[in-house]
Protein backbone atom coordinates (compact mmCIF):
# COMPACT_ATOMS: atom_id res chain seq x y z
CA UNK A 1 0.00 0.00 0.00
CA UNK A 2 2.80 2.08 0.79
CA UNK A 3 4.40 1.92 -2.61
CA UNK A 4 1.22 2.40 -3.82
CA UNK A 5 1.07 5.82 -2.69
CA UNK A 6 4.47 6.73 -3.54
CA UNK A 7 3.42 5.80 -7.41
CA UNK A 8 0.45 8.06 -7.07
CA UNK A 9 2.17 10.83 -5.55
CA UNK A 10 5.06 9.96 -8.31
CA UNK A 11 3.03 10.15 -11.17
CA UNK A 12 0.88 12.74 -9.93
CA UNK A 13 4.03 15.18 -9.47
CA UNK A 14 4.80 14.53 -13.12
CA UNK A 15 1.45 14.85 -14.00
CA UNK A 16 1.23 18.48 -11.92
CA UNK A 17 4.00 19.98 -13.90
CA UNK A 18 2.70 19.34 -16.76
CA UNK A 19 -0.15 20.41 -16.58
CA UNK A 20 0.93 23.76 -14.41
CA UNK A 21 2.91 24.59 -17.44
CA UNK A 22 -0.15 24.72 -19.29
CA UNK A 23 -2.44 26.86 -17.32
CA UNK A 24 0.71 29.61 -17.18
CA UNK A 25 0.64 29.88 -20.73
CA UNK A 26 -3.16 29.55 -20.48
CA UNK A 27 -3.55 32.58 -18.18
CA UNK A 28 -1.09 34.39 -20.16
CA UNK A 29 -2.37 34.04 -23.73
CA UNK A 30 -5.77 33.00 -23.02
CA UNK A 31 -5.82 30.13 -25.47
CA UNK A 32 -4.66 26.71 -24.92
CA UNK A 33 -1.08 25.59 -25.99
CA UNK A 34 -1.88 22.76 -27.69
CA UNK A 35 1.96 22.00 -28.77
CA UNK A 36 2.70 21.15 -24.92
CA UNK A 37 1.89 17.92 -24.93
CA UNK A 38 4.73 17.29 -27.49
CA UNK A 39 7.23 19.59 -25.20
CA UNK A 40 6.75 16.85 -22.42
CA UNK A 41 7.77 14.00 -25.49
CA UNK A 42 10.49 16.57 -26.54
CA UNK A 43 12.02 16.89 -23.20
CA UNK A 44 12.20 13.23 -22.42
CA UNK A 45 14.39 12.71 -25.41
CA UNK A 46 16.57 15.79 -24.44
CA UNK A 47 17.01 13.64 -21.34
CA UNK A 48 18.16 11.10 -23.69
CA UNK A 49 20.37 12.93 -26.07
CA UNK A 50 22.04 14.74 -23.20
CA UNK A 51 22.54 11.86 -20.63
CA UNK A 52 25.11 10.42 -23.63
CA UNK A 53 26.97 13.55 -23.38
CA UNK A 54 27.16 13.92 -19.63
CA UNK A 55 27.83 11.45 -17.50
CA UNK A 56 26.42 10.89 -14.07
CA UNK A 57 22.76 10.75 -12.67
CA UNK A 58 19.67 12.34 -13.83
CA UNK A 59 19.89 15.09 -10.82
CA UNK A 60 22.85 16.18 -13.03
CA UNK A 61 20.83 15.86 -16.11
CA UNK A 62 17.68 17.80 -14.91
CA UNK A 63 19.30 21.49 -15.01
CA UNK A 64 20.39 20.78 -18.95
CA UNK A 65 17.05 19.42 -19.25
CA UNK A 66 15.28 22.23 -17.43
CA UNK A 67 17.65 25.28 -20.13
CA UNK A 68 17.40 22.79 -23.16
CA UNK A 69 13.89 22.85 -22.89
CA UNK A 70 13.17 26.29 -22.01
CA UNK A 71 14.54 27.11 -25.23
CA UNK A 72 12.30 25.26 -27.36
CA UNK A 73 9.21 26.87 -25.26
CA UNK A 74 10.97 30.34 -26.56
CA UNK A 75 10.78 29.19 -30.10
CA UNK A 76 8.06 27.78 -29.57
CA UNK A 77 6.15 31.51 -28.99
CA UNK A 78 8.55 33.18 -31.83
CA UNK A 79 6.75 30.76 -34.48
CA UNK A 80 3.54 30.07 -32.95
CA UNK A 81 1.97 32.83 -30.93
CA UNK A 82 3.58 36.36 -31.30
CA UNK A 83 3.38 36.70 -35.44
CA UNK A 84 -0.36 35.54 -34.60
CA UNK A 85 -1.20 37.39 -31.26
CA UNK A 86 -3.52 39.78 -32.46
CA UNK A 87 -5.20 36.90 -35.02
CA UNK A 88 -8.32 35.32 -34.25
CA UNK A 89 -7.52 32.97 -31.17
CA UNK A 90 -8.36 29.86 -33.30
CA UNK A 91 -5.06 31.08 -35.82
CA UNK A 92 -2.73 30.11 -32.34
CA UNK A 93 -4.39 26.94 -31.92
CA UNK A 94 -3.69 26.31 -35.66
CA UNK A 95 0.13 27.23 -35.11
CA UNK A 96 0.63 25.62 -31.67
CA UNK A 97 -0.54 22.29 -33.24
CA UNK A 98 1.15 22.58 -36.29
CA UNK A 99 4.51 23.41 -33.87
CA UNK A 100 3.66 20.47 -31.69
CA UNK A 101 3.79 18.02 -35.03
CA UNK A 102 6.82 19.71 -36.24
CA UNK A 103 8.67 18.85 -32.81
CA UNK A 104 7.22 15.13 -32.98
CA UNK A 105 8.83 14.91 -36.36
CA UNK A 106 12.42 16.11 -35.68
CA UNK A 107 12.44 14.19 -32.79
CA UNK A 108 11.09 10.84 -35.05
CA UNK A 109 13.66 11.93 -37.87
CA UNK A 110 16.63 12.27 -34.94
CA UNK A 111 15.96 8.85 -32.76
CA UNK A 112 13.96 6.74 -34.42
CA UNK A 113 10.56 5.51 -33.42
CA UNK A 114 11.65 2.97 -30.59
CA UNK A 115 10.80 3.88 -27.33
CA UNK A 116 13.31 5.82 -24.89
CA UNK A 117 14.10 5.48 -21.05
CA UNK A 118 15.60 8.44 -19.30
CA UNK A 119 18.22 7.96 -16.27
CA UNK A 120 16.46 8.05 -13.03
CA UNK A 121 17.51 10.99 -11.32
CA UNK A 122 19.17 9.36 -8.10
CA UNK A 123 18.74 5.81 -8.29
CA UNK A 124 16.47 3.09 -8.94
CA UNK A 125 16.82 0.49 -6.38
CA UNK A 126 14.49 -0.51 -3.52
CA UNK A 127 15.07 1.36 -0.15
CA UNK A 128 14.50 -1.26 2.42
CA UNK A 129 12.49 0.34 5.50
CA UNK A 130 12.35 -2.71 8.12
CA UNK A 131 9.20 -4.45 8.62
CA UNK A 132 8.83 -6.12 4.83
CA UNK A 133 8.16 -2.49 3.53
CA UNK A 134 10.49 -1.51 0.75
CA UNK A 135 10.16 1.74 -1.49
CA UNK A 136 11.51 2.77 -4.95
CA UNK A 137 14.13 5.19 -4.85
CA UNK A 138 13.04 7.05 -8.08
CA UNK A 139 9.48 7.63 -6.55
CA UNK A 140 10.94 8.98 -3.82
CA UNK A 141 13.19 11.03 -6.17
CA UNK A 142 10.59 12.16 -8.34
CA UNK A 143 7.86 13.47 -5.48
CA UNK A 144 10.76 15.64 -3.92
CA UNK A 145 11.99 17.37 -7.47
CA UNK A 146 8.48 17.54 -8.12
CA UNK A 147 8.19 19.58 -5.41
CA UNK A 148 11.20 21.69 -5.27
CA UNK A 149 10.09 22.95 -8.81
CA UNK A 150 6.55 23.44 -7.71
CA UNK A 151 7.91 25.35 -4.93
CA UNK A 152 10.10 27.26 -6.84
CA UNK A 153 7.40 28.28 -9.43
CA UNK A 154 5.02 29.58 -6.25
CA UNK A 155 7.87 31.72 -4.82
CA UNK A 156 8.85 33.51 -8.19
CA UNK A 157 5.24 34.20 -8.87
CA UNK A 158 4.27 35.07 -4.91
CA UNK A 159 7.84 36.85 -3.66
CA UNK A 160 9.52 38.72 -6.42
CA UNK A 161 8.89 41.77 -8.35
CA UNK A 162 9.55 39.54 -12.34
CA UNK A 163 6.74 36.86 -11.09
CA UNK A 164 4.57 39.93 -10.08
CA UNK A 165 5.34 41.03 -13.58
CA UNK A 166 4.54 37.93 -15.13
CA UNK A 167 1.08 37.66 -13.03
CA UNK A 168 -0.14 41.27 -13.94
CA UNK A 169 0.39 40.37 -17.37
CA UNK A 170 -1.94 37.10 -17.26
CA UNK A 171 -4.26 39.00 -15.33
CA UNK A 172 -4.78 42.49 -17.56
CA UNK A 173 -2.46 42.77 -20.41
CA UNK A 174 -3.46 45.92 -21.65
CA UNK A 175 -3.35 47.47 -17.87
CA UNK A 176 -0.38 45.97 -17.20
CA UNK A 177 1.39 47.66 -20.49
CA UNK A 178 -0.26 50.84 -19.18
CA UNK A 179 1.94 50.29 -16.71
CA UNK A 180 4.74 49.84 -18.28
CA UNK A 181 5.73 46.12 -17.80
CA UNK A 182 7.29 44.81 -21.36
CA UNK A 183 4.14 42.38 -21.78
CA UNK A 184 6.24 40.18 -24.48
CA UNK A 185 9.24 39.73 -22.18
CA UNK A 186 6.42 38.10 -20.18
CA UNK A 187 4.83 36.61 -22.23
CA UNK A 188 8.09 34.78 -23.51
CA UNK A 189 9.41 34.03 -20.12
CA UNK A 190 5.74 32.54 -19.32
CA UNK A 191 6.39 29.88 -22.12
CA UNK A 192 9.61 29.31 -21.58
CA UNK A 193 8.88 28.29 -18.14
CA UNK A 194 5.93 26.23 -18.94
CA UNK A 195 7.72 24.49 -21.58
CA UNK A 196 10.73 23.80 -18.70
CA UNK A 197 8.37 22.37 -16.21
CA UNK A 198 7.16 20.18 -19.41
CA UNK A 199 10.90 18.96 -20.16
CA UNK A 200 11.01 18.20 -16.49
CA UNK A 201 7.97 16.11 -16.39
CA UNK A 202 9.09 14.42 -19.88
CA UNK A 203 12.54 13.61 -17.97
CA UNK A 204 10.71 11.84 -14.97
CA UNK A 205 7.72 9.83 -16.80
CA UNK A 206 10.34 8.04 -19.24
CA UNK A 207 12.35 7.06 -16.64
CA UNK A 208 9.71 4.77 -15.61
CA UNK A 209 7.39 4.45 -18.45
CA UNK A 210 9.51 5.22 -21.55
CA UNK A 211 8.45 7.34 -24.18
CA UNK A 212 8.04 7.55 -27.68
CA UNK A 213 8.22 10.33 -30.52
CA UNK A 214 3.92 10.28 -30.72
CA UNK A 215 2.94 10.01 -26.82
CA UNK A 216 3.00 14.29 -27.06
CA UNK A 217 -1.17 13.54 -27.88
CA UNK A 218 -1.65 11.77 -24.72
CA UNK A 219 -0.12 13.85 -22.22
CA UNK A 220 -1.40 16.98 -23.76
CA UNK A 221 -5.12 15.29 -22.83
CA UNK A 222 -4.13 13.67 -19.30
CA UNK A 223 -2.45 18.14 -18.67
CA UNK A 224 -6.03 18.94 -20.39
CA UNK A 225 -8.03 17.00 -18.25
CA UNK A 226 -5.75 18.17 -14.86
CA UNK A 227 -6.81 22.17 -16.04
CA UNK A 228 -10.64 21.36 -16.96
CA UNK A 229 -11.31 19.02 -13.37
CA UNK A 230 -9.45 21.61 -11.44
CA UNK A 231 -10.77 24.48 -13.09
CA UNK A 232 -9.36 26.87 -15.77
CA UNK A 233 -7.10 29.38 -14.90
CA UNK A 234 -6.81 27.55 -11.41
CA UNK A 235 -3.14 26.70 -10.72
CA UNK A 236 -4.29 25.00 -7.10
CA UNK A 237 -7.26 23.05 -8.81
CA UNK A 238 -4.44 22.08 -11.19
CA UNK A 239 -2.37 20.51 -9.18
CA UNK A 240 -5.33 18.34 -7.86
CA UNK A 241 -6.42 17.59 -10.96
CA UNK A 242 -3.10 15.97 -12.21
CA UNK A 243 -3.31 14.03 -8.66
CA UNK A 244 -6.95 13.00 -9.55
CA UNK A 245 -5.62 11.62 -13.00
CA UNK A 246 -2.74 9.98 -11.76
CA UNK A 247 -4.95 8.50 -8.64
CA UNK A 248 -6.94 6.67 -11.51
CA UNK A 249 -4.67 5.14 -13.40
CA UNK A 250 -2.31 4.10 -10.22
CA UNK A 251 -5.31 2.78 -8.52
CA UNK A 252 -7.45 1.01 -10.14
CA UNK A 253 -5.39 -1.67 -11.97
CA UNK A 254 -3.70 -1.74 -8.21
CA UNK A 255 -7.74 -2.90 -7.05
CA UNK A 256 -7.50 -6.91 -7.30
CA UNK A 257 -4.23 -6.75 -5.53
CA UNK A 258 -5.37 -4.61 -2.82
CA UNK A 259 -8.37 -6.99 -2.57
CA UNK A 260 -7.01 -10.88 -2.12
CA UNK A 261 -9.09 -13.17 -3.87
CA UNK A 262 -11.43 -10.60 -5.63
CA UNK A 263 -9.54 -12.40 -9.00
CA UNK A 264 -12.06 -15.36 -8.18
CA UNK A 265 -15.48 -13.42 -8.45
CA UNK A 266 -13.93 -11.24 -11.68
CA UNK A 267 -15.77 -11.90 -14.99
CA UNK A 268 -12.46 -11.23 -16.81
CA UNK A 269 -9.14 -10.16 -15.97
CA UNK A 270 -9.79 -6.63 -17.39
CA UNK A 271 -12.35 -5.31 -15.33
CA UNK A 272 -9.64 -3.81 -13.45
CA UNK A 273 -6.93 -2.01 -15.74
CA UNK A 274 -5.56 0.97 -17.71
CA UNK A 275 -8.64 0.10 -20.08
CA UNK A 276 -11.34 0.63 -17.36
CA UNK A 277 -9.02 3.38 -15.20
CA UNK A 278 -9.27 5.36 -18.58
CA UNK A 279 -13.22 4.79 -19.06
CA UNK A 280 -13.58 5.78 -15.17
CA UNK A 281 -11.50 8.62 -15.42
CA UNK A 282 -13.42 9.67 -18.67
CA UNK A 283 -16.92 8.99 -16.58
CA UNK A 284 -15.59 11.37 -13.84
CA UNK A 285 -14.25 14.04 -16.50
CA UNK A 286 -17.77 14.15 -18.26
CA UNK A 287 -19.73 14.06 -14.76
CA UNK A 288 -17.35 17.26 -13.67
CA UNK A 289 -18.60 19.27 -17.12
CA UNK A 290 -22.04 18.07 -16.30
CA UNK A 291 -22.54 19.27 -12.84
CA UNK A 292 -19.49 21.50 -11.94
CA UNK A 293 -18.60 23.24 -15.39
CA UNK A 294 -16.15 25.45 -14.20
CA UNK A 295 -14.08 22.77 -12.36
CA UNK A 296 -13.53 21.82 -8.74
CA UNK A 297 -11.96 25.09 -8.17
CA UNK A 298 -13.59 26.84 -10.07
CA UNK A 299 -12.06 30.74 -11.92
CA UNK A 300 -12.91 34.23 -11.41
CA UNK A 301 -12.94 34.50 -14.69
CA UNK A 302 -15.13 32.43 -16.63
CA UNK A 303 -14.81 32.86 -20.64
CA UNK A 304 -11.91 30.88 -21.99
CA UNK A 305 -10.95 30.37 -25.26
Amino acid sequence: MLQLTLNTLSLGSAYALVALGLVLVLNATNAVNFAHGALVMLGSYLAFAIAMVVPGQGIVVLPLVLLSAAAFGLVLALIAYFPLRTKPVVAVFIATISAGSIFENLVLLTFGPEPRSTPPILGNSMLDLGGGLAINEQSIAVICAAFILIAGQYVLFAHTRFGRRMRAVAQDPDMAAASGINVKLMIAFTFMLAAALAGAAGMFLSATYYTSPTDGGNYMMKAYLAVTIGGWGSIPGTVVGAFLVALFEVLIPAIPALIPGLDAYLPTTTLFSMTSSTIALFITFLAVLLLRPQGLFGEAIKKRA
